[in-house]
């Protein structure tokens, strides 16, 4: 994280960062900024003042000295944030286990798993040996591949005696891989 220092009337975009301090005190937060700008924050503020005071009408929200923290999310963060938006509702029981989904550049997986008793009851992905010889070789997976592991936990499935699932995309979009995952297990005979 990274604190932003604004001074009234500054736009995001000029603001001077500095790294964030945290419990800092005032006199540490003015050691910092003095040796970004060579002043310390409070001397700063007071040579910026009499030349906003002309738009202090217009630039309300913001005071002097505002100290924000930045965030930074990536698109790991915002996936994991919706699978877990996703597991407060879906959880796999014996009689409907949860089919967990997780896709990498490269791989498909997938487990179907009772979280009751919390253990897997099948497993397969593209690295799974029987299953790996029978796809072709690319750079990545694809759709075929993740058609090819949705039939093969079909089969697992119904040859255990389950033929209904509740389907956990893992925060993922539905879409390419993890849906042809899911039409590949529901032409096989899985309900869900």
């Amino acid at each position: 994280m990274a604190a932003v220092a604004l001074a009234k009337g500054s736009c995001l975009g000029a603001a001077i960062r500095t790294p964030a301090i945290p419990s800092a005190s005032t006199s540490s937060r003015d050691a910092v900024f003095r040796s970004f700008s060579g002043l310390t924050l409070s001397e700063k503020m007071e040579q910026s003042v009499p030349a906003l005071r002309s738009t202090a009408a217009k630039v309300a929200p913001l005071q002097i000295g505002l100290l924000v923290e930045a965030k930074l999310i990536n698109r790991k963060e915002l996936r994991l944030k919706r699978h877990r938006r996703i597991r407060k509702k879906i959880s796999g029981t014996s009689d409907r286990p949860r089919m967990a989904v997780y896709r990498s550049n490269a791989h498909i997986y997938v487990q179907v798993i009772d979280d009751e008793n919390q253990c897997t009851i099948a497993a397969s992905s593209t690295v799974k040996k029987g299953l790996r010889e029978t796809l072709e070789k690319t750079a990545g997976a694809t759709c075929e591949h993740a058609a090819a592991v949705g039939k093969d936990i079909a089969e697992q499935l119904l040859a255990k005696g389950i033929n209904a699932v509740k389907y956990d995309r893992g925060g993922f979009v539905f879409h390419g891989r993890i849906k042809a995952l899911a039409d590949a297990a529901r032409e096989a005979g899985v309900v869900f």
